[in-house]
């Protein structure tokens, strides 16, 4: 059973929002119409799930309705319409004070701006969700100083707040959420506040934390490749809909629209993708050279690591199960086509004609071609390739992707 469930959630503010729902559930308006009739959806027919001990994140620039999604989800929004599943239980039929109860003990919150308590010291801030609870004094304190611990500000737990940096005041808010040992963490853009080195900073932390305490987690942001970093599942969203929803992979490779297109087209594709990701069906390579000391690669090796391999070989590198089956290769061609930015379907027209034309070059004998005067005429019968546009990228041909790496 799922953890968590978003069942068509709706949250309409202003006038009439049930009348609201049912137009754009039948498609008869849009935001821009109920913006103009003094209404604004906010999140409309928003629907996923949430596995136990997955971290799944939501993603959208401002506006898009991605911190009003997640405030419904631990019941402080009402949703207008949809409901909103916690183990199988639906929160949005409980009673007021069964769902503080639920939210006291079952779901903890990390905000963005640490909402750290400046009269309470950092022991005392880190247990604050344990004493809500009643958690005696004593063993509240223990579990903090544990959780405080396992953030990795063991040592100042009397401090006070305003001692301490930006990360580390974030690192209090974590270890707040962690001590009341909650099934569910929503985070809504907690690293967003922070200099960018101090937030990979809290991202390694929090994988770190996962891979030890495997808690459910739901991540707003609206950095990319925070997103793409952090999550195993994510949801774009754009004007309060879920446009798209997979993994980072199926995002980088296989965009839903152009939308999601333009919104990843700056994203680092050889810190996410994996071999997996790009390698093509096919043999070990037959032609490979008795000195080559071929060197595969796991299905979950990063794009990054699998250029420095290809640059090695002389043929498409071959990816391999942990037995040592090869699950199919990656050619030059496509590894290049892959990271400047095309998808897997114009990808796989790459490879082989890249790898074949890069042998048949190697093949060939070297005729210096004569000279030519400047002023001498064009042939009609080779026709020039037009320039590329002003800006854009020139990606270099197979042949030359060992030069080009080792120039790098």
């Amino acid at each position: 059973m799922s953890r968590l469930q978003a069942d068509h959630l709706y949250k309409v503010f202003g006038r009439r929002p049930d009348e609201a729902v049912r137009r754009l559930a039948v498609g008869d308006t849009d935001r821009e119409e109920l913006r103009a009739e003094g209404t604004t959806a906010a999140v409309v027919d928003a629907g996923f799930t949430v596995e136990p001990g997955q971290i799944f994140v939501v993603m959208g620039l401002s506006g898009s309705g991605k911190s009003t999604l997640l405030r419904m989800l631990n019941g402080l929004l009402e949703p207008t319409a949809g409901r909103v599943l916690f183990d199988g239980r639906d929160l949005t039929a409980l009673s007021p004070r069964d769902l503080r109860a639920v939210r006291s003990s079952k779901i903890s919150m990390v905000f963005q701006h640490f909402a750290l308590f400046p009269h309470r010291n950092v022991l005392e801030n880190a247990g604050y969700g344990l004493e809500v609870q009643g958690v005696p004094r004593a063993e509240r304190e223990t579990r903090a100083a544990e959780a405080l611990e396992l953030c990795g500000l063991a040592g100042w737990e009397k401090s006070w707040p305003d001692e301490l940096s930006g990360g580390m005041q974030q690192r209090v808010g974590l270890a707040r959420a962690l001590a009341t040992d909650a099934d569910l963490l929503l985070m809504d853009e907690s690293f967003s506040a922070l200099d960018p080195l101090i937030r990979r900073d809290m991202q390694d932390q929090l994988l770190v934390l996962q891979q030890r305490l495997k808690k459910t987690i739901v991540f707003i942001t609206h950095d990319l490749n925070e997103a793409m970093r952090l999550g195993d599942r994510i949801a774009v969203m754009r004007d309060g809909r879920i446009v798209q929803l997979g993994t980072a992979e199926d995002i980088l490779v296989r965009p839903a629209d152009d939308y999601v297109a333009s919104f990843i087209q700056d994203v680092d594709r050889s810190r996410v993708l994996t071999a997996s990701a790009v390698m093509a069906e096919g043999a070990a390579p037959a032609d490979c050279p008795a000195d080559c000391a071929c060197e595969a690669v796991g299905p979950d090796t990063l794009v990054a690591d699998l250029c420095a391999v290809a640059a090695r070989a002389p043929h498409p590198v071959t990816v391999a199960d942990s037995d040592g089956a090869v699950l199919g290769v990656v050619p030059t061609a496509r590894l290049l086509a892959v990271m400047g930015g095309l998808g897997a379907t114009e990808a796989n027209h790459a490879p082989e004609a890249g790898y074949a034309a890069a042998k048949a070059e190697a093949k060939a004998p070297k005729i210096p071609s004569a000279p030519q005067s400047s002023s001498a005429p064009q042939s009609p019968s080779a026709p020039q390739s037009p320039e590329p546009p002003e800006g854009s990228r020139a990606v270099p041909v197979a042949k030359d992707v060992q030069e080009v790496t080792a120039r790098a």
